[in-house]
């Protein structure tokens, strides 16, 4: 009799992403701790054939991590495995969240060069939706991973680094949780750091025609565009040996930038023009001045991502920043009936090997567009959404994969030179579509 360990689902839950604007009832959820639990989940999915998806925090704003069937939850498997003083890098388990690894990491004196701006998402999910900051020298958070370990559906364990399994590899850094389950991650980390931050108003004429000056001068340069005006908030965020210190102002930031805010936004679906002086009075409020903050490099990485949202994210070559940018504000000033939120975030990232990558063999400019839910109602956002698209499709763009995106397979095969490989690896690896939901056949078929 074969030694069996008896795994237990619960049915009931109800999963929701975190601005529950996607969720799923999957018929069994499941905690794991080991691996051989792991195994055992397929097993019984293989027998009833139902289909599995891996969820870590549940940040992504699309159903990519939807089921109604199996739900494994990596939370349980969180462990620092390993830190290797001299190559600077760190093995974790893949259910750790980034919120818990920065801390760890920064006992070791040591950190992860960049961060996306939340930090409550497990290492594997970060990984498999390609999450992203900015950085002209700095790539998407994947660059950053220099091994794994993968669990296929057929229950073998591969190990993928740039010497093993390298096809695997490339394919695994992105891997939109269709390959298996992600088992440990490693990091590539640098010497612990403080950032400075430095955010300052400009204009969007002065920002698009001294791009160039400004990537040189800031590390992680980004800057945050307030629709239907020509604000703009610039960011430089650099490394430095200063000692923290904040100009921060919870009452400002917090009473009025997050409740006024979320009040006037929903007047605004009532009377949609008030949207243009939101967007123009929220600048001068909280963005006219110069704000200056140190701290360690993750507390500047993150930041509090205040409401419930529906946003979108595509990177485009890096040289149509400008064309694109002016594109989308002359379709909002012809189109007064259309309204966008407040802010549209271009941030800068080096193009890299990775084959799903939005960044793969170039440098990007990615343009997250944002709207909000106030008290959890939706605006209206059609026109606008399409209208993005239709800008970022014409001048060659990837859509973020963790966010909603109207494309499909014909759109990703036009989009990623390397989409034809990572098919064949997925079909070799999950021949029988084990680990696809509705998101995925919309990808791969």
């Amino acid at each position: 009799l074969s030694f069996f360990i008896q795994v237990h689902g619960h049915g009931g839950v109800k999963f929701q992403n975190w601005a529950k604007t996607y969720g799923s009832s999957p018929e069994l959820y499941f905690q794991p701790t080991s691996i051989e639990e792991i195994r055992e989940i397929l097993d019984m999915a293989r027998q009833r054939d139902k289909r599995v998806k891996v969820v870590g925090g549940g940040h992504s704003p699309s159903d990519i991590a939807c089921t109604d069937d199996f739900m494994i939850q990596m939370g349980k498997m969180n462990r620092v495995l390993k830190v290797d003083k001299e190559k600077l890098q760190v093995t974790v388990e893949s259910g750790i969240f980034l919120s818990d690894l920065n801390v760890e990491l920064s006992k070791h004196g040591l950190a992860l060069a960049n961060l996306g701006a939340v930090s409550e998402v497990a290492a594997a999910g970060v990984i498999g939706t390609g999450t992203h900051n900015t950085g002209i020298k700095h790539g998407i958070l994947p660059t950053q991973v220099v091994a794994l370990t993968l669990l296929t559906a057929s229950g073998e364990i591969l190990e993928c680094s740039e010497s093993v399994n390298v096809d695997i590899f490339q394919a695994a850094r992105l891997h939109l949780g269709c390959l298996g389950v992600v088992l440990t991650v490693t990091f590539q980390c640098v010497p612990q750091f403080h950032l400075q931050e430095v955010a300052f108003p400009s204009t969007l004429t002065e920002v698009l025609d001294h791009l160039e000056e400004h990537l040189k001068r800031s590390q992680y340069f980004r800057f945050l565009w307030f629709p239907h005006s020509e604000n703009v908030s610039v960011i430089y965020q650099d490394p430095t040996t200063k000692p923290a210190s904040s100009s921060a102002n919870w009452l400002w930031d917090y009473a009025v930038g997050y409740y006024l805010l979320e009040f006037l936004l929903w007047i605004s679906t009532f009377v949609p023009s008030l949207v243009r002086w939101i967007n123009r009075f929220f600048f001068w409020l909280l963005f006219s001045s110069r704000v200056e903050n140190v701290a360690i490099s993750y507390k500047i990485f993150n930041y509090e991502c205040r409401f419930k949202q529906h946003v979108q994210d595509w990177a485009i070559p890096i040289e149509k920043t400008k064309e694109a940018l002016l594109e989308l504000k002359a379709a909002l000033e012809n189109n007064p009936k259309m309204v966008a939120h407040y802010p549209v975030e271009v941030r800068f990232t080096r193009g890299d090997d990775i084959w799903l990558s939005p960044c793969y063999q170039r440098d990007s400019c990615y343009m997250n567009i944002i709207m909000y839910r106030p008290y959890g109602k939706n605006v209206p956002r059609l026109n606008y959404w399409l209208t993005y698209e239709g800008i970022m499709k014409k001048h060659g763009g990837r859509p973020h994969w963790a966010k909603a995106h109207s494309c499909t397979r014909k759109d990703f095969e036009k989009m990623y030179p390397a989409f034809p490989k990572f098919c064949s690896v997925r079909e070799k690896l999950d021949p029988t579509g084990m680990f696809l939901n509705s998101y995925l056949e919309k990808v791969f078929y």
